[in-house]
C-alpha cells in the first residue's frame, strides 16, 4: 500500500481514510473464543419442549408456600422458566453433578479425534486437505476444553 506512505513515513490520514471500515474505535475488551461457540449459543436458542408438572403428594404445605424445589436438566429447566418467570425469581440454586460418579444428562467426555478437531476448526477443507497448520500441540489449543465450554455457556 504505498499510497500511505509519505516522505518514507506513514501517513495517518491517508491510512484512516484507506482502512477507516476496519478500524475500532471501541475500548478493548475481554472475550473467550473456542470452537463450537457459535453452535453452542444456536443450541441455547432452540426453545423448550419440556413442561414442569407439580408434585404435590412430594410438597410441604404447596398451597401456601412461596418457594418451589425444581429437579430436571439444568438447562431444560432454565428454558422452560425463562418466559413465565422472567424477573421474578430471586435465586436459583443449581447443583451440577460434578465428580458425583453418577451418569450425566449431558456429554461429559469431551475428547475429539484430530480429523474432527482439525474438520470443526475448520483446519482441513472438505475433501480433507490441511488448509492452516498452527497448531503446537492440540491439548495447548483448547480443542479438549471446547465442549466443555459450551455446556458452560
Amino acid at each position: 500500500m504505498p499510497e500511505i506512505f509519505s516522505e518514507g513515513k506513514i501517513d495517518f490520514d491517508k491510512f484512516q481514510q484507506l482502512f477507516s471500515d476496519n478500524i475500532s474505535t471501541k475500548p478493548d475488551r475481554y472475550h473467550l473464543n473456542w470452537a463450537g461457540k457459535s453452535q453452542a449459543y444456536q443450541q441455547l436458542q432452540i426453545p423448550t419442549q419440556k413442561t414442569l408438572t407439580p408434585c404435590v403428594e412430594e410438597s410441604v404445605d404447596f398451597e401456601q408456600t412461596q418457594n418451589i424445589f425444581i429437579e430436571g436438566e439444568n438447562l431444560e429447566v432454565l428454558k422452560a422458566l425463562q418466559k413465565s418467570y422472567f424477573n421474578s425469581i430471586k435465586m436459583i440454586y443449581i447443583d451440577p453433578p460434578y465428580n458425583t460418579g453418577n451418569d450425566f444428562v449431558y456429554n461429559d467426555n469431551f475428547a475429539q479425534n484430530q480429523t474432527d478437531y482439525q474438520a470443526q476448526t475448520g483446519e482441513i477443507g472438505e475433501d480433507g486437505f490441511l488448509k492452516k497448520a498452527f497448531r503446537k500441540n492440540a491439548k495447548e489449543n483448547g480443542h479438549f476444553h471446547s465442549n466443555w465450554l459450551n455446556m458452560m455457556l
